[in-house]
């Protein structure tokens, strides 16, 4: 079976060729407008509330997926798709039907099965794109193909502008702007769709494994906190305030265990105004969870298992495929090394906890690395992704990070001037961090202090002074352990794509 979309067109100029392409998209638009009101006048209507379908597409091919050449079965259904193949002959026209899962069926409309006034209008009316509803038995076409016998019709719902061409690649902006049409032509649109829902169901599974409840913290913080990040600003007409849209829900989330809610996860939306690339988006989805008397080990144990189970939901293995044929290996044993050590070890320093800033601002001049606000940590940090961070290639929790970068969380318990912090590198990027957590409200008190004096040096990622969040800790928080995880990122570590193709509907400009 063939199709009308036209063949490519001879090379020329790109504004030349953007201006042509608009100006045969208005005409095809006004074309498909005089159809809708001819289809209204008629009374058949182009956009039906509802149609008599008994059956999918995907029911249909599962029921009949062998069926000889000529076949004919006796059963007839009523079904609707989207027309992403047409053409129209003499006294038989065809007409290819995709689900919204990318299936497809073809639908045979015979000048015998509708009769001539029928068959007429179909090649009036009907136009690569529109939803169609056919109804009819369920055959085999003389090439085998899974088909209807439509013996009655209608429009579903008329579409005014027409499809992209379905043999050429859409543009990476084109798939990004326009998800929708993405979602029509691309197989691998729909499966990172599904892949993501496999992902949220397999992570709640896994909580629900482990006696984990599933809460929901503010979005709109009177105070921002939880991460370093630059919030984005708003106000509250109702409350004349001042609120921020939340970076991080880890301090209502804190909160919840401190009222004895001893395991608690959210899978929800962060928001964070920063700069936007391959890896991150101002807007993501965002896991975190904390475990009442739990420390960073056990929240790595279960974070290893909570991304094996989600490729296991997505690629049936812990050897996940990505897109460019890659496979990469998620299953087994993760390493884990500490931050300082690697350090030391990949670039022949002798960095410790207590080297002093200037020896470290001075070995970063010779890199050519500017560090905003260095302390010791950041520069540290730093040091650690030029050396180390672009050789890690398996799964690795770099553990015991500098104790300024990390202001919510525990002291390490046998090593000065660092904490129990890790982060997991996967791919070449960083996919999720964990603690100790810190619940010691006077220290806690004091490292928001430290915090509030960074953001008064005009440092915007600084954390503020969130009282009611100290309040909370006075009241007695069990030691914890907690773990956060960006959902897009888990897709990338799964898909081998960027941010913008794992988020249904990025922001873009």
């Amino acid at each position: 079976m063939t199709d009308t979309t036209p063949a490519s067109a001879p090379a020329v100029p790109d504004a030349a060729a953007e201006e042509l392409a608009a100006a045969e998209a208005a005409e095809q638009t006004r074309v498909r407008l005089a159809k809708r009101e001819q289809l209204i006048a008629s009374g058949a209507g182009a956009y039906p509330v509802s149609l008599p379908i008994t059956a999918s597409i995907p029911d249909v091919r599962a029921k009949f997926p062998d069926l000889e050449p000529d076949a004919q079965t006796g059963e007839r259904v009523g079904l609707a798709g989207r027309i992403v193949h047409l053409r129209n002959t003499g006294k038989l026209c065809f007409a290819s039907l995709q689900a919204g899962d990318g299936s497809r069926i073809q639908a045979m409309v015979s000048l015998a099965s509708v009769g001539e006034e029928s068959l007429a209008e179909w090649k009036d009316v009907v136009d690569l794109g529109d939803h169609l509803f056919v109804s009819g038995e369920v055959i085999s076409s003389r090439r085998g193909e899974l088909s209807i016998m439509v013996e009655e019709w209608r429009i579903a719902a008329k579409t005014l502008r027409p499809l992209p061409n379905l043999h050429s690649e859409l543009s990476e902006e084109t798939r990004v702007r326009q998800r929708y049409l993405d979602l029509i032509v691309r197989d691998q649109a729909r499966f990172v769709v599904r892949a993501r829902a496999k992902v949220n169901a397999s992570l709640r599974s896994t909580f629900a494994g482990h006696d984990y409840l599933e809460v929901e913290t503010p979005m709109l913080q009177t105070v921002h906190g939880g991460a370093s990040a630059r919030p984005f600003v708003t106000h509250s007409n109702a409350f004349d305030t001042e609120l921020f849209l939340r970076i991080a829900p880890e301090l209502f989330l804190k909160r919840a265990v401190v009222g004895g809610l001893e395991r608690v996860f959210e899978i929800n939306r962060n928001f964070r105004n920063e700069g936007a690339d391959s890896t991150h988006s101002p807007e993501f989805a965002m896991l975190e969870a904390y475990q009442a008397y739990g420390d960073y080990n056990q929240m790595a144990d279960l974070t290893q298992q909570l991304i094996q189970d989600a490729a296991l939901a997505v690629a049936g293995s812990h050897t996940v495929t990505w897109a460019d044929g890659t496979e990469y290996e998620l299953g087994g044993q993760w390493d884990r090394v500490s931050m300082y050590e690697s350090l030391n070890a990949a670039s022949g320093l002798s960095v410790t906890p207590q080297t002093p800033v200037e020896e470290l601002l001075a070995h970063a001049a010779t890199l050519e690395i500017e560090v905003q606000h260095p302390t010791h940590g950041k520069l540290v940090e730093e040091l650690w992704e030029h050396y180390v961070k672009v050789d890690l290639t398996r799964p690795t929790f770099v553990m015991d990070f500098p104790v300024d970068t990390s202001p919510l969380v525990r002291d390490h318990r046998s090593i000065e001037g660092v904490v129990e912090k890790w982060d997991l590198y996967i791919r070449g990027f960083e996919l999720a961090t964990g603690y100790s957590e810190l619940v010691d409200p006077v220290i806690q008190h004091e490292r928001f202090v430290e915090q509030a004096k960074l953001a008064g040096r005009g440092d915007h990622e600084a954390m503020r002074m969130d009282e009611e969040f100290l309040r909370a800790l006075e009241h007695g928080m069990p030691p914890s352990g907690g773990m956060g995880m960006g959902i897009d990122r888990l897709l990338m570590a799964i898909t081998g794509l960027g941010i913008r193709e794992t988020i249904l509907f990025p922001l873009v400009k």
